[in-house]
């Protein structure tokens, strides 16, 4: 993405011709021309605009010999400050003067309205002024200077309190209106070089995103990874996914924060006007999402500035992807507005593309279950059962009763493992769609899938009201942790006996009701410098319910094993 900028003027052009509009004036200006041109030479280094803005702000405060000097940096709209950069005034003083000025009244105002010259012996005493906050120091003496390039105006640069106590003479506005030339030129190239990372950054962005969610990893993995990488790149509070709630509206399945928060699973109602725009594909662009009428969601309320933008692919919307900054934030420019949406297209094709992988990955799996249940009920089962009545056979024809005995329990045990086999025969066969909605269930047929490539069924143990207790979304992450924990006993334990717990009356630290799942194996533990990602999955998925994951010591002797520990509260 281009935008078109106007051409920037030479920065020696600019000081030859400054130089030469100074020649006659007089002998004290001339004199000063050396300083000018070391202050014009300063303030041209660098391409970082706030450190641009910085260096600005000080050359102009002692090229004109004052203690303060500030530089407001006109927003995109031409009606307020989009920056505000000062010299001289420490950070105690800043914080107690509070939120910066907007540009939006006073004699900053007046510079945006109407950009010439302003010097005032008094500030104070011109109706213009808007008076200054609690905590802010005193100023008289004043000095206002606009910022243009190619007469495009860029910002203004103003100056207060000579520190000889005078005022502003003509000497000072003509230094300081050549100075304001060379600052024009410096955040001209400053911003072109900061639009130009930026959209590095965006692109960048991108590619991270496409590339982990076509790595094949969990569904959930790769929704967090977009709320992160919007989050980061548009330095926002917050990056939040949400998809189309089951009975309309859009649920929050993904969130990226520096605080810990409850949003997860929140369902903004399908009566929200924001909702209907996003599902027809439009972004919404909200200035302060705490005031605005049309979020009528509670979550609203802690944030400022905000993009909503729709996820949408090929002509279907997919979700939405909102970037809330906090309140009092700045405002989201034109460009990443643009860039924004860029993203948000980006990441959609990026999830199509990952979802019709993992349906070919999901067909291939249902393929090959399909296969290994026919081998189960076709051979295993039919020669097990074989085996078991040449045992019958046997068992009648022996006249010793310790091996009549010993053979019964032999049938015994293969008419239970035949009933096992098929038991797991049925989970195999078993369709995402066919999925019982109890809890208790869906955790018994886990543990039957995951005993065919174990070997053995896992030993399980449920506590308390399960089905009744666990809501629909805890439920929900508390099988795949389970799935993940079964997962890695499988792949990393060697384990030969898995217990699972489920408990609906365990309690937090803090006394609250919560459900644990305990997943303990008697394997060989967690090896040195192993992957964690597995269980950073676990934790992840907790702490966004309020909950916590540990691993401990397994069932083996001595404590040898390992006991995976998932609690969320009900």
């Amino acid at each position: 993405m281009t935008a078109a900028v106007p051409d920037l003027p030479d920065p020696l052009e600019a000081a030859t011709q400054a130089t030469r509009s100074l020649q006659g004036l007089s002998t004290e200006l001339t004199a000063r021309v050396p300083q000018l041109l070391e202050a014009m030479r300063s303030v041209g280094t660098g391409l970082e605009l706030h450190t641009t803005l910085d260096r600005i702000c000080e050359t102009a405060a002692e090229l004109a010999d004052c203690r303060y000097a500030a530089i407001g940096v006109v927003d995109e709209e031409g009606k307020g400050l989009s920056d505000f950069v000062t010299f001289g005034v420490d950070e105690e003083v800043a914080r107690r003067i509070g939120r910066r000025p907007d540009g939006h009244a006073g004699l900053l105002g007046a510079l945006i309205r109407d950009p010439q010259t302003i010097r005032l012996s008094d500030l104070s005493a011109d109706p213009r002024s808007a008076g200054f906050p609690p905590g802010h120091p005193p100023m008289g003496t004043f000095l206002g200077v606009p910022i243009r390039v190619q007469g495009e105006v860029f910002g203004n640069l103003y100056l207060a309190e000579k520190t000889d106590g005078g005022e502003f003479n003509d000497y000072d506005v003509h230094m300081v209106r050549v100075l304001a030339t060379e600052a024009g030129i410096a955040i001209g190239n400053a911003r072109l070089y900061e639009a130009a990372r930026q959209r590095e950054r965006w692109i960048d962005g991108s590619v991270a995103v496409t590339t982990a969610l076509l790595s094949g990893g969990d569904a959930d993995d790769a929704l967090t990874v977009v709320a992160e990488q919007a989050r980061r790149l548009a330095d926002a509070a917050a990056g939040i996914v949400l998809l189309p709630a089951a009975d309309g509206g859009l649920e929050i399945v993904a969130v990226s924060s520096d605080r810990p928060t409850k949003s997860l699973g929140v369902v903004i109602p399908p009566e929200s006007a924001v909702v209907d725009r996003l599902l027809d594909g439009d972004a919404v662009f909200v200035d302060d999402a705490s005031s605005d009428p049309r979020m009528i969601s509670r979550l609203a309320a802690q944030y400022g500035p905000s993009m909503l933008l729709p996820l949408h692919s090929g002509g279907r919307v997919l979700g939405a992807l909102a970037t809330p900054r906090a309140r009092g934030a700045r405002p989201f420019t034109e460009a990443e507005r643009t860039l924004g949406t860029q993203f948000a297209s980006q990441a959609a094709l990026a999830l199509m593309m990952a979802e019709a992988q993992r349906d070919r990955e999901r067909l291939a799996v249902y393929e090959d279950r399909d296969r290994i249940a026919r081998d189960l009920h076709d051979l295993v089962i039919q020669r097990l059962f074989a085996t078991g009545m040449m045992l019958e056979s046997a068992q009648r024809k022996s006249i010793v009763p310790a091996v009549r005995e010993g053979v019964g329990k032999a049938v015994d045990e293969l008419d239970v493992t035949i009933q096992e086999i098929r038991t797991a025969i049925f989970a195999l066969q078993q369709g995402p769609a066919e999925a019982p909605s109890g809890l208790r269930t869906r955790v018994l047929r886990e543990i039957n899938m995951a005993a065919v490539p174990l070997g053995f069924k896992p030993a399980h143990r449920f506590l308390g009201a399960i089905d009744s207790t666990v809501g629909e979304l805890t439920g929900k992450n508390l099988i795949a942790a389970l799935r993940e924990a079964l997962s890695n006993a499988f792949r990393h334990a060697q384990a030969t006996r898995i217990e699972v717990v489920v408990d609906a009356g365990a309690k937090l630290p803090d006394g609250a009701p919560c459900v644990r799942l305990s997943v303990a194996d008697d394997g060989i533990g967690l090896p040195e410098g192993g992957r964690r990602s597995g269980l950073r999955n676990l934790a992840r998925r907790a702490e966004s319910l309020g909950g916590s994951s540990w691993c401990g010591p397994g069932i083996g002797e001595d404590g040898g094993g390992t006991s995976v520990v998932w609690q969320a509260p009900l």
